[in-house]
């Protein structure tokens, strides 16, 4: 009778302001600035993800363009290319395919340290050098120089003198991809498994629940290591092992609640009309515990893209020269205790963010459909 009562509080609430419940909901949500600055920082990343090469500095697949004698540059170095006609013919690549697998450069991107030129040849020092004036003087015909210019890299390379801005753009592709995939997975299993265990009781819940409570007592990272050594390292095999474990706090969830809801007057109606099983679950119970089931999906996003993180650390996950969060941090973490920690410090920040915004989101919607506030 209580809750009835906060209900109907809610209710006129929307009505005196003239409003839906959906409406008096987003003025609720955008009133909590941490939310909101969450989805700006989630739609951020989803738009570099989204655009991909197009907008990467490094537009090479998997940007993997290596420049070793740049290696552990600092970030907003500088260095000078010049980029020579090899006569090696390359595929053309339009925008579509570019922003999805990126493109080989046009010509051989050459670091120098300086460069003139003599008559109508272009002498370049490289850096094969010990030292700025001891390197290896190289001349380039002006007609096969197809361009010289200067290249800022504004987070640095890393120790194989790749471009760290550019790798950690493509790997929030593979961190949103695992959580959306995984998510996904997780939510078509747990709602699924949860609705036929609350809606049929008996020896259906009981089953489900015991096959739940298996896999519940079965720690995550041990289960997603083993399925992972199941189905092999690569891209899909980690999208799927992680959405087969975390359909289970979906499961127990949604089991809350439509235990809850199916001894609701609406649900006794539909049932006396003669509606079948599958249309009174998707189509009156279900839409009715959409909040719960956002707020579970925002935290199941952030565990699914620790995990993606936690497993491409360990060598299991996206295998190189795919570029993750996780092997960023694998691959430098040896050099935070040297000057440049930042290589490992940058994917880790960016591992920070995109979770504590999903988790921020999370609580947002979770205060904003609370009827006791």
């Amino acid at each position: 009778m209580r809750l009835r009562k906060k209900q109907k509080v809610f209710v006129e609430a929307a009505a005196q302001k003239g409003g839906s419940l959906d409406s008096l909901f987003w003025q609720r949500f955008r009133r909590n600035r941490l939310a909101m600055a969450s989805v700006f920082v989630i739609a951020f990343f989803a738009l570099v993800a989204l655009l991909g090469y197009l907008i990467t500095p490094d537009h090479t697949p998997h940007c993997n363009q290596q420049y070793l004698e740049l290696a552990s540059m600092k970030p907003f170095s500088h260095a000078t290319f010049i980029y020579v006609d090899d006569g090696v013919e390359r595929e053309h690549c339009g925008p579509l395919k570019t922003m999805l697998n990126g493109r080989p450069l046009e010509a051989e991107a050459i670091p120098v340290y300086a460069y003139r030129q003599e008559g109508d040849s272009v002498v370049a020092e490289t850096y094969t050098g010990s030292t700025p004036n001891d390197g290896e003087r190289l001349a380039f015909p002006v007609e096969k120089v197809k361009q010289i210019r200067q290249r800022t890299f504004i987070l640095g390379t890393d120790t194989y003198g790749r471009d760290i801005l550019s790798q950690v753009m493509i790997g929030s592709r593979v961190s949103l991809s695992v959580g959306f995939i995984a998510v996904a997975i997780a939510l078509l299993i747990g709602i699924l498994l949860g609705s036929l265990a609350a809606y049929y009781g008996r020896w259906v819940d009981s089953l489900i629940m015991w096959f739940l409570n298996v896999v519940w007592s079965i720690p995550t990272v041990l289960l997603v290591i083993a399925i992972t050594f199941a189905l092999g390292k690569g891209f899909w095999q980690v999208f799927i092992a992680v959405g087969l474990t975390m359909w289970v706090d979906v499961a127990r969830v949604v089991r809350g609640q439509v235990m809850s809801i199916k001894e609701k007057e609406y649900i006794e109606a539909a049932r006396a009309l003669g509606y079948r099983t599958p249309r009174i679950i998707f189509r009156h119970i279900l839409p009715n515990i959409t909040g719960p089931v956002t707020v579970i999906t925002a935290s199941n996003f952030a565990s699914a893209i620790l995990l993606e993180a936690g497993l491409s650390f360990l060598g299991i996950g996206v295998q190189p020269p795919m570029p993750s969060w996780g092997s960023m941090v694998k691959e430098n973490y040896g050099q935070i205790l040297l000057d440049s920690a930042y290589q490992a410090f940058i994917p880790g920040l960016a591992i920070m963010l995109i979770v504590l915004a999903f988790m921020l989101l999370g609580n947002g919607i979770r205060d904003a459909l609370d009827i006791k506030n």
